[in-house]
C-alpha cells in the first residue's frame, strides 16, 4: 500500500513538474514575442488567456509529432468541454438541414407572426469550434431579437478540405429559406453571419445566393471581423498587430495553409506575396490597395511594402487561396452590387481588420447599404468573451450589443 501510494505521489509530482515547466514556456513566449499596445485597455486579463491558448498550443503540437493525434483534434476535444447553458427562454432542437446538422434556438413566447431567422456560422479557421462551443453567442442573439437563430455545424479541415465548409453553410441556408414557415420563419427576413472564417463563409454564401432567382433574397448579412483576401499579408493591420495575442501574422498563413491542406513551408512565400500572378495584381490590386482604407488605421504605423516577384510554381500549389470561394473581395462587380445589407463589424487589434474594411470599400462603391461598427479594444476572437466571468472584456459586450441593434431594427 506504501509503494502504491509513493508511486501515486511520484505521478502526481511529475506531472505538477510537467505542468509548471509548460506554464514556464507559455508565459516565456508570450512576454517575449507578444507585443500589447499601450492603448489596449485589459492587458493583463488578455496575456491570461493567450499563455492558456500557447500551452494548448505547445501539448497538441506534441501529441501530433508522438502520432497520438491531430492537434486540431485535441483542441476540438478541448473545446467540448464549453458547453454554455441553456437560456430558458430558449427551445433548441438538434436537426439536420439538408444533410447537415444545425441547432435551431427559439424563443419560447409566443409571436404574433413569423419570427427573423439568422443564420450563423462560427469560426475558428474552418478547423475547430462547433455548435456547442458557440452557444453563448447564438442563444444571445435569439433572446435579444426575439429571432429563430441556426448555428451550422459544417465539416471541419483537414479532414473534409474547402469547399466542403462553405458548401455546408450554403446547404443549410437554403434549406432554411425554403422551409422557413415549419422554423416559424419569414422567408423575406433571413439574415446569415458569422465571426472569422464563418464571417468569410457567410460572405460567400450571400455571394451564391444572388443568381438564385427562385429563392427570396436574404434580408441582411453579418460579418463579424471576416477575412476576405489571401493577396496582401502587409497590409496596416498586420504590422501594427503583428504580434498581438491571440493571432499573430505568421500564424494566419500557417493556419490558412493548413485548413486547404498545403505544405506550411510555403508560409515564407505567402507572406511575401509571391504566390500572386502579375495578371492578378494588376486586376485585384485596386481593390486590396492600403489607399482604400481611412487614413486613421495607418496611425499606429506603416510602411507600404510591395509584393514579392511572382514565382508560378508557388502559384500553382496555392492558387485556390486567390479564388473568390476563399478570397471573397475578388467577386465580380456584378454580384457584389447585388448583395443584401450588411453590418460590418471591425476590431482595432484585429490582424485580418482591414480584410473587413476593404470588403466594406467595395460594397459602398456598389450601392449596397453597410452599416459598420469598429470595436476600439476588440481583437480578434473576442466574441467568445463577451460573457466569460472575470474574463469578460467591455469590448465583446460592444461588439454583442451591435449585432443586437442591427438584426432587431432590420
Amino acid at each position: 500500500m506504501e509503494l502504491l501510494l509513493g508511486l501515486l505521489l511520484g505521478v502526481i509530482g511529475v506531472i505538477g513538474i510537467l505542468l509548471l515547466l509548460l506554464l514556464s514556456c507559455a508565459i516565456y513566449y508570450d512576454l517575449s514575442r507578444s507585443k500589447i499596445p499601450s492603448g489596449f485597455d485589459c492587458p493583463l486579463k488578455l496575456r491570461v488567456i493567450h499563455c492558456n491558448v500557447i500551452m494548448v498550443i505547445i501539448v497538441a503540437r506534441c501529441l501530433e509529432l508522438m502520432g497520438v493525434c491531430s492537434q486540431f483534434a485535441f483542441t476540438r476535444f478541448l473545446l467540448s468541454f464549453r458547453n454554455p447553458r441553456m437560456d430558458p427562454s430558449l427551445s433548441a432542437k438538434d436537426l439536420h438541414f439538408d444533410g447537415v446538422p444545425v441547432r435551431v434556438y427559439q424563443p419560447k413566447t409566443p409571436s404574433a407572426g413569423p419570427r427573423k431567422g439568422f443564420v450563423f456560422f462560427h469560426g475558428g479557421a474552418g478547423m475547430i469550434g462547433s455548435i456547442e462551443s458557440y452557444q453563448d453567442v447564438c442563444s444571445k442573439i435569439a433572446k435579444e431579437t426575439d429571432s429563430v437563430v441556426v448555428s451550422v455545424g459544417y465539416r471541419l479541415s483537414p479532414e473534409h478540405l474547402p469547399p466542403a465548409q462553405y458548401k455546408d453553410c450554403l446547404a443549410a441556408t437554403i434549406h432554411l429559406i425554403q422551409n422557413a414557415a415549419s422554423h416559424g420563419v419569414d422567408p423575406s427576413k433571413i439574415i446569415i453571419g458569422g465571426d472569422s472564417a464563418g464571417g468569410n463563409y457567410a460572405c460567400v454564401v450571400a455571394q451564391k445566393l444572388v443568381e438564385r432567382s427562385d429563392l427570396p433574397k436574404l434580408r441582411a448579412q453579418v460579418l463579424i471581423y471576416p477575412n476576405t483576401q489571401a493577396m496582401d499579408i502587409n497590409l496596416p493591420c498586420h504590422q501594427q498587430s503583428n504580434s498581438m495575442p491571440i493571432l499573430f501574422r505568421e500564424n494566419v498563413v500557417y493556419f490558412g495553409l493548413k485548413y486547404i491542406g498545403k505544405d506550411t513551408s510555403l508560409a515564407g512565400q505567402v507572406l511575401k506575396g509571391s504566390h500572386v500572378p502579375d495578371s492578378m495584381r494588376l486586376k485585384y490590386g485596386k481593390w486590396v490597395s492600403p489607399d482604400n482604407l481611412p487614413e486613421r488605421f495607418k496611425a499606429r504605423g506603416y510602411k507600404q511594402v510591395p509584393l514579392a516577384p511572382y514565382e508560378p510554381e508557388v502559384y500553382r500549389q496555392l492558387s485556390e487561396l486567390l479564388e473568390p470561394d476563399i478570397s471573397c473581395l475578388f467577386a465580380e462587380d456584378s454580384v457584389i452590387q447585388k448583395l443584401p445589407e450588411t453590418l460590418l463589424v471591425s476590431c482595432e487589434y484585429d490582424i485580418i481588420r482591414d480584410d473587413g474594411l476593404l470588403y466594406k470599400k467595395r460594397l459602398e462603391d456598389h450601392g449596397v447599404k453597410v452599416s459598420w461598427f469598429h470595436v476600439e479594444n476588440g481583437f480578434h476572437g473576442v466574441i467568445s468573451l463577451f460573457d466569460s466571468g472575470v474574463f469578460t472584456f467591455p469590448a465583446a459586450v460592444e461588439l454583442m450589443d451591435s449585432i443586437i441593434d442591427f438584426v432587431k431594427n432590420l
